[in-house]
């Protein structure tokens, strides 16, 4: 069809015109119609309806359904950050799995050296250096009747010298005058003329590592005596141990020990520990070492000695410092010997225009280290001390002449 031509009639179309009413048509025919029409316009209405319900069903189910997705999407995140959580406790546990194998480890590393350190009789072992023992008193024997067994309890008193390191070109002045080292070291720079030319020293202060005090209880029975140099011969240990008895209970040289209670004998070391019945019968044999003895027709000599029981008490750790003795740093590298130095730098810290004073002991090193030792002052020198002694003592440069100490 053309739209540009003209328009056709409704017959060419192909329609035809049906009359209103149609002859032949009756009223009753027509009624029908009309209740047919009726009811066909009810049906196109309700199935209007029925269009809107499901359009707005479809509208709640499209809005449902987007809520679901939406609801899914959430779920999903959460799921994944849920997995994440699980990886990241995962790895938290296995981490705690691990830090847990290595505390079992230290556990029992702990447990080890408990069961060592209970082994040792719970003793503390330090090693220290040789110390020379103060005696400080005699106890009183505690008299119990007829069981004392008539003991000599001695106590000493010591303290573990206080080793410092000196290092190379520094040295160690002790005052007379404590004023004189404070004053020294506030003044902190010094110029000492060494020889043909001028040094630039520092004095600063130093400090001491810790120290320990403690007495050392000695208690020497009266009941035992010990026996060495026992001579190894073919006959078995019961024999030796009842020769033993009976030669030390009517020894001459002690006037008879007396009646013997035990003796125990170690055939391998030879050596053997008389145990007395009587109380105080061991000190017939301190004046004599040596007692002769017969077996086999042979005579031998016999080592004796006291039975000695050592125990320490207050045992306690302290730190002091000496507020009479300064630190030299700086000092340079000289040709001159040490000991021309040493009493360069001497010479200058005597003067009292140099703020010095008169110096009791001093160290200087110039190759190597030393090691120095300071100990306790009873003098004019205060401390800061722990414990409970309630001491107040100081420490002093241990040195040779009239001063009290060693360096070494």
């Amino acid at each position: 069809m053309d739209f540009m031509s003209p328009p056709l009639s409704l017959e060419d179309n192909g329609f035809t015109m049906v009359p209103t009413d149609p002859p032949g048509t009756s009223k009753e025919e027509l009624e029908k119609l009309k209740e047919e029409l009726k009811m066909w316009k009810e049906r196109v209405e309700e199935a209007e309806n029925a269009k809107d319900a499901l359009l707005v069903s479809k509208s709640s189910a499209d809005a449902e359904c987007e809520r679901a997705e939406k609801r899914l999407t959430e779920l999903e995140e959460q799921e994944k950050q849920h997995k994440a959580r699980i990886a990241s406790f995962e790895q938290e546990l296995l981490l705690l799995n691990q830090e847990k194998t290595e505390l079992k480890k230290e556990i029992e590393k702990l447990k080890e050296d408990l069961e060592e350190y209970n082994s040792q009789d719970n003793l503390i072992q330090k090693k220290v250096a040789e110390m020379k023992l103060k005696f400080s008193h005699l106890e009183e024997m505690k008299d119990d009747g007829a069981d004392a067994n008539m003991d000599t309890h001695c106590v000493f008193g010591t303290a573990t010298k206080i080793p410092f390191r000196l290092n190379q070109n520094q040295a160690l002045l002790t005052f007379e005058d404590e004023e004189v080292a404070q004053r020294l070291t506030k003044m902190s720079k010094h110029c000492v003329k060494l020889d043909n030319r001028t040094a630039n020293v520092t004095v600063k202060p130093f400090e001491l590592d810790m120290g320990f005090q403690f007495e050392l209880c000695v208690t020497v029975s009266g009941k035992k005596i010990n026996v060495s140099a026992i001579p190894e011969l073919s006959i078995a240990e019961d024999w030796m141990r009842d020769k033993l008895e009976l030669h030390f209970y009517k020894t001459e040289q002690a006037a008879g020990g007396g009646e013997i209670q035990n003796v125990t004998y170690s055939k391998g070391s030879g050596t053997a520990v008389i145990t007395f019945l009587k109380p105080g019968a061991s000190n017939k044999f301190v004046g004599c070492t040596e007692y002769p003895f017969c077996a086999e027709g042979r005579s031998f000599n016999l080592s004796v000695s006291p039975d000695f029981n050592f125990h320490l008490s207050k045992f306690q750790p302290y730190c002091r410092v000496s507020k009479k003795t300064i630190l030299l740093k700086g000092i340079p590298e000289l040709e001159e010997d040490e000991e021309t130095v040493q009493d360069m730098i001497e010479i200058h810290f005597q003067k009292p225009s140099n703020g010095g004073g008169e110096i009791e002991n001093i160290k200087y090193t110039s190759r190597g280290a030393a090691y120095v030792c300071f100990e306790e002052d009873t003098g004019n020198a205060t401390s800061e001390t722990t414990g409970d002694s309630g001491r107040s003592e100081g420490l002093f440069l241990r040195g040779t002449g009239n001063s009290v100490g060693i360096v070494f």
